[in-house]
């Protein structure tokens, strides 16, 4: 009879585990990340693996992760040990991500970096708040290093600083920045007046950039944030080498391979192995609410500082920028930049600032970086 017994407990583990209210609200999550991902076209690359990653490690008495009462891992835990857990997988994406990047626009316009310094703002007021509300230093500063609006960095600095927080700060951040069409036309708008958001930037002749300057800038890049935060090596090191393959004219077919196979093929695993750590016990806290409200308000500042330096920098220009430019600053490239284009072309069809829009966006992906990497170095300091 207890053989029985034992045959029918584990036939029906999964069965008498769905009588958890948790596990159901778990499905729920991630069926909304799939839709979101799916219906709604936000980041579908990310937000799909992720629900479906946190379904999978949600089924009660599953073998996904680690089998109930111990044993050997599930595949979404071998793929967490070495991609996750050694800060692998963002590192990979960071070298596709720089393949992908075209820096000609920061290299003719250097000042565009200020635009992407003042639209990191969120990252400071954030971690500040954080702090009020009773997070630790070194949990703080890795809740505003969302406002870098890049996922791949939140691993790279959570992994580092704030391992219990993991999940919800890679979901935030990821599902923040799919949300940048719909967090940022508002905040925009409230900043702006009409008349501002028609100033007109127009097309520039683009001046040639030399293949030695677009070869040398990255090396130049790493340099100064290697040796101003040397911490920060891995991650800036990894997209500027992306970069170097794509300029250097003579690795076309790796170049080829990290924007294409290398990145599909990391940010399938590394959706799928995030979402796997959306568990009850990770998710359903107060500290999550927190860290979701935290996260929104490093977007908006993020979104405010940005528009309000392009702002102040108009009471000294003669020829005024449209300070709309300002919230392309953050990280999510070429999202924002495309976004704030729109915006002017809704205000006046005739008015194109996608030129400058991307400029300063591809500065904001630099930035981002940047900011990791003086965050990562703060930490150990000041925590």
């Amino acid at each position: 009879m207890a053989n029985w017994e034992s045959v029918l407990e584990e036939l029906f583990t999964g069965v008498m585990g769905m009588q958890d209210p948790t596990v159901w609200i778990m499905f729920l999550i991630g069926g909304l990340l799939i839709w979101l991902g799916v219906k709604k076209d936000y980041e579908p690359m990310l937000l799909f693996p992720m629900g479906v990653g946190c379904i999978l490690a949600n089924i009660p008495g599953h073998f996904a992760v680690i089998p109930t009462g111990g044993g050997e891992p599930g595949f979404l835990t071998v793929l967490y040990n070495a991609g996750i857990a050694n800060e692998l997988f963002p590192v990979l994406i960071f070298i596709a991500v720089g393949a992908m990047c075209d820096f000609t626009p920061l290299i003719r316009a250097p000042y565009v970096m200020l635009f992407a310094a003042a639209a990191h703002f969120g990252i400071f007021a954030a971690a500040l708040l954080a702090a009020m509300v009773g997070f630790p230093f070194n949990e703080a500063a890795s809740i505003g290093i969302i406002g870098a609006a890049d996922g791949p960095t939140t691993i790279f600095v959570a992994q580092k600083f704030a391992t219990n927080l993991l999940a919800p700060l890679t979901v935030t951040a990821f599902c923040y920045m799919s949300l940048v069409p719909i967090i940022q036309p508002p905040i925009v708008k409230l900043m702006t007046t009409k008349h501002e958001r028609r100033i007109r930037m127009g097309f520039k002749e683009e001046k040639p950039v030399s293949w030695t300057a677009k070869f040398l800038f990255p090396f130049m890049v790493v340099l100064f944030a290697g040796i101003l935060a040397p911490i920060s090596v891995p991650l800036i090191g990894a997209l500027m080498f992306g970069n170097m393959l794509k300029v250097s004219g003579v690795c076309d077919s790796l170049s080829n391979a990290a924007q294409n196979e290398l990145s599909n093929l990391v940010t399938l695993f590394l959706g799928i192995t995030v979402g796997a750590t959306m568990t009850a016990e990770n998710i359903l806290t107060f500290d999550v609410l927190k860290i979701l409200a935290l996260g929104a308000v490093a977007f908006v500042f993020d979104t405010v500082g940005g528009v309000l330096f392009a702002k102040i920098a108009n009471l000294f220009l003669k020829k005024k920028i449209n300070p709309m430019i300002g919230a392309c600053g953050i990280s999510a490239f070429p999202m924002s930049g495309r976004v704030i284009a729109k915006m002017a072309l809704k205000e006046d069809p005739t008015n194109y600032i996608i030129q400058h829009a991307m400029g300063v966006n591809v500065a904001g992906q630099v930035a981002s970086v940047v900011a990791g990497g003086l965050v990562l170095a703060l930490i150990p300091v000041l925590g």
